[in-house]
Order: C-alpha cells, then sequence, then structure tokens
C-alpha cells in the first residue's frame, strides 16, 4: 500500500513557535506509511463571506492542498484556553462557501505542544467541537497533550527523551491505523 499524504497544520505562526519544533520531531518520527506535509496558514487574509463569491488565491490555494492530502493533522498550540485565532481562521476559509467544507469525510487528528502542565488540553478540545461541525472525522484516543520544557526537542525536531519519543511513534502509528479504516469506510470526496 502506497503511503498516505497528511497535511499538517501548526497552529502558530510563531517562526520558533513549539509547536512547529514538534511538527519537526513529528515528521522524524513518522511510520513510512505516513508521508507529512505542511499546509501553510500564515499568509491568509481574515475570512469574510463577502469572499464566497470570488474566493482570493490563497483560499483557494489552502483548499486545494486540503483536497491533495489523505488526512490532516492540527499541531496547536493554546492561546487564552482557546485555539489561536490563525488556525481558526484558516478553518474557516477551508470550510467556506457554504456546500464546500474541504475537511467533511477527511481524517484528522490533534496534537500540540505547551509549557504548561495540561499541554493544550484546552484548545484541543475547542478544535475537536469545530472539526465536529466540519463533518470531519476524528482520532480521539490517544490524546496527545505535549508539556514541553527546554531541551525535549533540538531545534531540527530531534526528541531528546526516548519515552516521548516512542509515544509520538505510537501515537503516529494509531493515526495511520484510524486513516486506514475511515478511509475503507468513507471513500474521499471526488
Amino acid at each position: 500500500m502506497s503511503p498516505y499524504t497528511v497535511g499538517y497544520f501548526v497552529g502558530s505562526l510563531a517562526r520558533a513557535s513549539i509547536n512547529r519544533t514538534l511538527s519537526k520531531a513529528l515528521i522524524r518520527l513518522a511510520p513510512p506509511g505516513l508521508d507529512l506535509v505542511e499546509i501553510e496558514i500564515r499568509d491568509l487574509p481574515l475570512y469574510s463571506y463577502d469572499y464566497d463569491a470570488a474566493y482570493p488565491p490563497e483560499g483557494i490555494a489552502l483548499k486545494d492542498a486540503i483536497a491533495a492530502v489523505d488526512a490532516v493533522l492540527f499541531v496547536t498550540p493554546e492561546y487564552n484556553r482557546s485555539l489561536p485565532g490563525a488556525l481558526k481562521n484558516a478553518i474557516d476559509w477551508a470550510s467556506r462557501p457554504w456546500g464546500t467544507n474541504s475537511f467533511a469525510h477527511k481524517p484528522s487528528a490533534v496534537i500540540g505542544a505547551s509549557p504548561g502542565a495540561l499541554g493544550t488540553a484546552v484548545a484541543q478540545q475547542s478544535l475537536r467541537s469545530i472539526l465536529s461541525f466540519c463533518n470531519s472525522p476524528q482520532m480521539n484516543a490517544p490524546e496527545a497533550y505535549i508539556q514541553f520544557k527546554p531541551g525535549l526537542f533540538t531545534d531540527d525536531g530531534e526528541v531528546t527523551d526516548e519515552s516521548t519519543a516512542q509515544f509520538l511513534r505510537d501515537y503516529l502509528a494509531e493515526f495511520e491505523i484510524f486513516i486506514t479504516r475511515v478511509l475503507s469506510v468513507v471513500p474521499p470526496r471526488a
């Protein structure tokens, strides 16, 4: 079987984001059956339904990028007990105009890192609620709330703690199984 292409979103726009570093670790640790590619959200204007009649190139590129992948992975921080505005904006772009929701039937998973002991638990719950509305089948377990501590990841995404590395490998292996299950029952939209 050929690998699945997983488009990942980094919820933070910060270039030095710990979640961007987490995404590098996930790329390093992904099983051979998963090919992770970033879906960039940095250049999206703020969504307004005024754009629905004539989507700008950035919105079209986002929808095309999602259409080109088999599944999506959200790697997100927590801002004020919720998801970052840039990530919510990208979801709004991808799910509009009405009837052209890019997330419908697209398998998804959520992971995040934070310096706090709760990781990104509250942001992930908020994101899961949004993804439910967007009709995206979600991997609900295992949950992945990574408490970031200095030195846990190198700048290029190497994980320095073997138990964390093994957890991330296991998480990605479970995501691969989940994608297979979803796509064998709910074929991708044409």
